[in-house]
């Protein structure tokens, strides 16, 4: 008897997490096993919008162009590249994510824009 409730009524056998069957019959290859459990990991680590501050400022770059620049939000708890889609869809423009840096760049100064979708989906922001 290895569980502690073996040969009880409160004896539950282990299941697997990927598949829902008793560990004795899953199927589930260590690869599918360990892929589950990195993307069961990712969306743990994920925070709400309302717990995250944007900081949203316009940069000049050489030739007198502008650019929109959200920091603060890091890659490890948002999904980056799918925000900048949705603030590229508001704003009209196009963008870049630095996933370095943590950073979402769009081109041009959209910052109200900006400021007002990232308010929209429940982020704080700081201009």
């Amino acid at each position: 008897m290895s569980r502690l409730f073996a040969g009880t009524p409160f004896d539950i056998p282990p299941s697997c997490e990927r598949c829902g069957k008793t560990e004795s019959e899953c199927e589930c290859t260590e690869e599918q096993k360990a892929a589950a459990e990195a993307e069961r990991q990712r969306l743990a680590d994920r925070l709400p919008p309302e717990k995250q501050t944007a900081r949203v400022t316009v940069q000049k770059r050489k030739g007198g162009r502008q650019a929109t620049v959200v920091e603060g939000l890091t890659a490890k708890a948002n999904d980056l590249p799918d925000l900048l889609a949705k603030l590229q869809s508001v704003c009209g423009t196009g963008g870049t994510v630095k996933t370095k840096d943590d950073v979402i760049e769009l081109q041009g100064d959209h910052r109200e824009k900006v400021a007002g979708e990232l308010a929209n989906l429940g982020f704080k922001v700081k201009s």
